[in-house]
C-alpha cells in the first residue's frame, strides 16, 4: 500500500462526510471537505509520479474515488434542491453509460482500453468547478444567478458531448 493509494483511500472516505454535510445544509463545511478532496487528488497524483510510486491499484482507485465524489455530490446537490435534477441525472447517466459499455465490451470479448478523451477531461474540470461554486455560493451566501446559469449550461453541454464522444468511440471499437 503506497502513500498515494492511502491518500486516495482517504479521499474515498471523505465522500460520506461531504454528502452528510450537504444533506445537513452545512454547505460551507461541504465546500471545505470538497476542496480537501481536490487537493488530495492533486497530491496523490504528484507523489505517485514524482517519486515513481504509481501502482496498478492506484490506477483503479483514483478514478473510482473521483467518480464516487462527483456522482455523490451531484446527487446530493440535486436532492437538496441546489441544482436541477436533470443535471445530476445527466452526470450519473454518462458514467453509467461508460461503465455499461466497458462491461458489455468484456462480455462481447472485445475489451476496450479506457483512456480519457480531451472533452472528458474538460467536462470533469467544469463539473468540479461548478460543484465547488454551488457549495461556495450556498455556504457563504453568494448570490450569482448569472454565473449559476452559465455553469448549468456548461455542465449540461459538456456532459452530453462527452457521453456522445465516448459512445462514438465505443461504437467504432465494437464494430471492428
Amino acid at each position: 500500500m503506497s502513500l498515494p493509494n492511502i491518500i486516495t483511500l482517504m479521499r474515498i472516505l471523505l465522500v460520506p462526510a461531504v454528502v452528510w454535510s450537504i444533506a445537513s445544509s452545512e454547505y460551507a463545511l461541504a465546500f471545505w471537505l470538497f476542496l480537501a478532496a481536490g487537493i488530495s487528488d492533486a497530491l496523490d497524483g504528484f507523489i505517485a509520479k514524482r517519486f515513481d510510486m504509481q501502482t496498478e491499484l492506484g490506477s483503479y482507485l483514483d478514478p473510482v474515488a473521483d467518480k464516487a465524489l462527483l456522482i455523490s455530490i451531484y446527487v446530493a446537490l440535486a436532492v437538496c434542491g441546489l441544482i436541477p435534477r436533470w443535471v445530476a441525472i445527466a452526470v450519473v447517466s454518462r458514467d453509467v453509460m461508460i461503465i455499461g459499455a466497458v462491461v458489455l465490451s468484456l462480455v462481447m470479448a472485445k475489451p476496450v482500453a479506457i483512456s480519457p478523451l480531451l472533452v472528458s477531461k474538460v467536462n470533469t474540470a467544469v463539473q468540479i468547478v461548478f460543484a465547488a461554486f454551488v457549495l461556495a455560493a450556498s455556504g457563504f451566501g453568494l448570490d450569482l444567478p448569472g454565473l449559476f446559469q452559465v455553469g448549468l449550461v456548461m455542465v449540461g453541454l459538456l456532459t452530453g458531448l462527452s457521453a456522445a464522444a465516448y459512445l462514438a468511440a465505443w461504437t467504432r471499437h465494437v464494430a471492428n
